[in-house]
């Protein structure tokens, strides 16, 4: 099986709802993020994807963690992600490869979501405010 390796950022606004983008030509929403260039680290992916994708500057506040699971758009693929916790600098807008972007709650059943971001990314987010609310 083929293996594609990503970073990718959980960014989150006031009303924690999540930015997914979905790129030209695909049909899944998915973090903000991609592939890593040869010898690239993933924070200096994440970044730079980041202020490609939705010109934004960006800190990274937190790693959390290495997660494999089905890629979205291409089919029998390995999605290997370095996902990052990430606070924007600035309001995020489409650019580059990037065909829509929303905001989505954390209980959002109509959009069509990339495996990463249902499996992986809501559910850390939702035990992130468990653990928080139950502090």
């Amino acid at each position: 099986m083929k293996t594609i390796t990503v970073a990718a950022a959980i960014i989150l606004n006031e009303q924690h709802e999540l930015l997914v983008v979905r790129k030209k030509h695909t049909a899944f929403f998915m973090q903000v993020g991609g592939k890593l260039e040869p010898n690239e680290a993933p924070e200096i992916t994440m970044l730079r994807e980041i202020q490609e994708e939705i010109g934004c500057a960006a800190q990274i506040e937190q790693f959390i963690g290495r997660f494999e699971t089905a890629a979205a758009n291409e089919a029998d693929h390995l999605l290997v992600s370095y996902v990052y916790l990430v606070q924007l600098q600035g309001e995020p807008k489409i650019d580059a490869e990037i065909a829509a972007m929303q905001w989505v709650s954390l209980d959002d059943t109509q959009t069509k979501l990339a495996p990463l971001t249902r499996e992986v990314v809501i559910p850390w987010v939702k035990q992130q405010e468990r653990s928080l609310a139950e502090s």
